[in-house]
Formats: C-alpha cells, sequence, structure tokens
C-alpha cells in the first residue's frame, strides 16, 4: 500500500502493483511477438499467432488497469482477466506448429510456455492474497 500525500492530508490507495511485474509482463508479450514473427511462414500459425498476441498483450494491459483507482472489485476482476489471459497464452503456445527442423524455435516456445505457466501461478498468488 501506497501513500498518496494531497494538501498535506495522507490518503491511501491500492496501489500492490509491481513495476517489476509489469516489466516482466511486457517482457513476455514482446517475446511472443518475437515467436510469431518467426512463424510468420506457416500459413497455419496465422490465427494462433493473432491470439497469441492479443492474450499475451492484455495480461500486462489488464495488470496496468488493475492498478488505476477503481476499487477493489474492478482491480480483483481485472487481475482475474490478466490470469486468464496467461491461460489462454499457455493455450496458443500449445498449438502453434513448430517445423521439427527448427528446434530453436521449438526452445523458446518451451521457455514461453513456462513464463505463461509462471505469470498464471503469479496471478492466482495475488488473487489469493488480496481474498
Amino acid at each position: 500500500m501506497y501513500f498518496l500525500r494531497l494538501n498535506g492530508h495522507s490518503s491511501t490507495y491500492f496501489s500492490g502493483m509491481s513495476e517489476e511485474l509489469e516489466d516482466r509482463f511486457l517482457q513476455f508479450a514482446l517475446e511472443a511477438r518475437k515467436l510469431c514473427f518467426l512463424l510468420q511462414n506457416h500459413t497455419i500459425n496465422d490465427e494462433y499467432c493473432r491470439q497469441l498476441l492479443r492474450s499475451s498483450s492484455s495480461v500486462g494491459a489488464n495488470y496496468i488497469e488493475a492498478s488505476d483507482r477503481l476499487g477493489k472489485a474492478d482491480e480483483t476482476m481485472k487481475l482475474k482477466i490478466a490470469r486468464r489471459e496467461a491461460k489462454e497464452s499457455c493455450f496458443w503456445l500449445r498449438l502453434v506448429y513448430i517445423p521439427e527442423t527448427t528446434p530453436d524455435i521449438e526452445t523458446k516456445r518451451a521457455i514461453l510456455l513456462d513464463e505463461a505457466q509462471q505469470i498464471k501461478k503469479i496471478l492466482s498468488a495475488i488473487l489469493l492474497k488480496r481474498g
């Protein structure tokens, strides 16, 4: 909880949001974009990558929106949406087609999938802590 000083008076507001997590979620979206760029020559991945780009970037966007002073219920809902988008990112990462001749791309996918699962756990822990 952070304190904001207005006209000499302290006012509290929820800002349990972490800049470190914001950066981590941004990096996740950027890495998903890089993966999709590497897969652009495979038309089978067009829709999967489109969905992955939406869900991976939505994690951070909803997390940032949760930091707005919306009230606890709205903040909780935005965090739940961010968690749901992380779950969805896991799904799209599992679906993308990666040719067997590109093990380096498969490694990138595995790393991203692990990160999506970690993000999902982090957001679940935040929600559990919030009650």
